[in-house]
């Protein structure tokens, strides 16, 4: 028997080169759950996200899909003290057991039996980002390795932003605001930009949250839009730059590129008839 499963991940991704599984080192986030998921099950996974995530980017919804074919399992797989598990495995038991073997900055937060049709990438409706800046000039020391810093923060001009930040909602060709390395279509839709000042006095100091929620993001795309953003912001570009980059396609004339370590995947959607409920 085969079953499909649906997991929603957190990770860190401080210490990563991203998601996707390279040739040229073990260090990212897929091969480092494949590995220890084709032992547990004593066989080949191979797990399906909902997208990317680059160097240095974080989770806390990263959706993955991956099968296992119980009637391959080797019941005690490669693992020590794995308990015996079979087709009727409760979700839960399986959670924590493979969460045992997961380094310390990745976990899995949900899992769930789906229907066998179901892929976290292809099946993906909307995605939502959210981007962290701090707003203290000197980033708060428990957070600091979550969000963005600015040399004069209290020059920032976050109503410009969000004019800026309604240039760019709807369909668009986002090969400007992408490292786009593919020939599909570049065209995406973003349905929502939102602005939200936070603070907590015991973590993370006063910041400023940005998220995205659209259909689909290419390769660098928040990030680049969100640093367009800050050089609006920061007076060091114009509102029109925004439309300038959608005419041109030109990624050369982004002012600059936000860094990973603000950047969040914070929740997918899907409908309910591929979750199978």
């Amino acid at each position: 028997m085969i079953q499909n499963y649906r997991m929603i991940l957190q990770y860190d991704g401080t210490r990563y080169n991203g998601w996707q599984r390279q040739g040229n080192t073990g260090n990212t986030i897929q091969g480092k759950l494949e590995d220890i998921f084709s032992r547990y099950f004593d066989q080949p996974i191979e797990l399906q996200a909902s997208g990317r995530t680059d160097a240095g980017v974080h989770s806390l919804g990263q959706t993955v899909s991956f099968k296992v074919d119980y009637g391959k399992y080797g019941r005690n797989g490669n693992m020590d003290n794995t308990k015996s598990i079979d087709n009727t495995c409760n979700t839960e038991v399986l959670q924590e057991e493979l969460n045992s073997y997961l380094p310390e900055d990745i976990k899995i937060t949900e899992l769930s039996e789906v229907d066998i049709r179901f892929h976290a990438r292809l099946n993906a409706v909307e995605k939502e980002y959210r981007y962290y800046i701090s707003l203290d000039r000197k980033k708060d020391v428990f957070a600091r390795k979550y969000m963005m810093s600015l040399e004069e923060p209290d020059k920032l001009d976050i109503e410009s932003m969000r004019r800026a930040s309604r240039l760019m909602l709807g369909e668009h060709d986002f090969q400007g605001f992408s490292d786009n390395r593919s020939n599909k279509s570049t065209v995406r839709t973003i349905t929502s930009i939102d602005f939200n000042i936070k603070g907590h006095e015991n973590f993370g100091g006063k910041y400023l949250e940005i998220s995205f929620c659209g259909n689909g993001f290419l390769y660098h795309t928040v990030r680049l839009l969100v640093g367009t953003l800050l050089a609006i912001g920061m007076g060091k570009a114009k509102e029109d730059i925004v439309e300038e980059i959608f005419d041109s396609r030109n990624r050369k004339i982004v002012p600059f590129m936000a860094p990973a370590e603000g950047l969040f995947l914070y929740k997918v959607k899907y409908t309910r008839d591929y979750l199978g409920l």
